[in-house]
């Protein structure tokens, strides 16, 4: 939370951050313009999940200002509702089968699926097969009308990754994430000519430059910038510089509901954006905690979408009882 010398206050996201890091935070924007954006990322180098809060924080308090949605203050909207995706929880395929009827059932209709257990440097035949089985499954008990992401984690080499993407073509994935590491990546540009499922890259990239390296090599058809380490502005300069090379944007976002609504506005400022991942609640206690935080309706999809928040700002005042009790442990 950023509080202004009259009173106003602006809300952020990110995991959790060092006592050193609060310290330099507090130091280093007391006294700081509110619109001053640029100049308290520069401060806040080399906490970049803490520079990614306080940008949402700062934007949200300048649309405030201003007395509009903060997608309005970023140049939208490019759309009125924000397409969703949630990952799916579980070790076995009869866990993901049950995460995707709970996520279906609130309203999701497109999910992002991890690979099998990864054993060995070179998987083989069995496990290509595996990844076939598995998405068999969830197809079937999704029924019509849905998509999927499958999700590598970088795990596995380009070989690997080039042998499951060809096998999984029937299946018409949104795309196929993180298939390899791009540490090499000439290897792994090999991959991306070589088939015809999407490739998305971008989710442990911390610095923009990264991904000019991914889109110069033509590596890259899905743009994925986490929200949570680059925050709103850098996301926007990242989505710009792809949509040169005709390449979408679909942020990655695994945190909080406070950071849920930086993603609506964010999506809803990006003319090449494609899709949203947003976290599903892991438990009962989970949902309770964000909806007390947030609202019920910030994050409940209708056929497969999210609305935007209204209201100046995120369109979000949290509930400060919330935070408080949730800070204390007593959830």
């Amino acid at each position: 939370r950023l509080r202004t010398a009259d009173g106003a206050a602006g809300y952020g996201e990110c995991a959790a951050v060092t006592p050193e890091g609060m310290a330099l935070a507090r130091t280093a924007l007391t006294g700081l313009a509110a619109t001053a954006v640029e100049p308290a990322r520069a401060l806040l180098r080399g906490h970049p999940r803490l520079a990614a809060a306080v940008n949402m924080a700062q934007l949200d308090l300048a649309a405030q200002r201003a007395g509009v949605p903060l997608y309005q203050f970023l140049g939208g909207p490019t759309r009125n509702r924000v397409r969703a995706m949630t990952p799916l929880a579980g070790d076995s395929d009869a866990a993901l089968t049950a995460s995707l009827q709970t996520a279906k059932a609130a309203g999701h209709l497109a999910f992002a699926v991890p690979l099998p257990p990864v054993k060995a440097r070179n998987q083989g035949q069995d496990f290509v097969g595996a990844v076939v089985r598995r998405l068999e499954s969830l197809a079937a008990a999704a029924g019509d009308g849905c998509d999927f992401v499958l999700c590598g984690a970088g795990r596995l080499t380009p070989g690997d990754g080039a042998a499951v993407s060809a096998a999984v073509e029937s299946f018409h994935l949104l795309w196929f994430d993180e298939p390899c590491d791009t540490v090499g990546m000439g290897a792994a540009a090999k991959l991306s000519a070589g088939g015809v499922t999407p490739l998305g890259f971008g989710a442990s990239i911390v610095h923009p430059a990264g991904f000019q390296d991914l889109l110069r090599e033509g590596m890259i058809d899905v743009a994925r910038p986490a929200l949570g380490l680059h925050g709103i502005t850098q996301i926007r300069k990242i989505a710009a510089l792809a949509e040169t090379y005709y390449v979408a944007a679909a942020p990655g976002h695994t945190g909080g509901p406070i950071a849920t609504a930086a993603a609506l506005h964010l999506a809803a400022s990006l003319p090449n954006f494609f899709i949203q991942e947003t976290p599903l609640a892991a438990s009962e206690a989970a949902r309770r905690m964000r909806e007390e935080i947030a609202g019920a309706a910030l994050e409940a999809p209708v056929a497969g979408y999210l609305s935007l928040p209204a209201g100046p700002g995120l369109g979000l005042r949290p509930n400060a009882g919330a935070l408080a009790k949730y800070r204390e442990g007593e959830a």
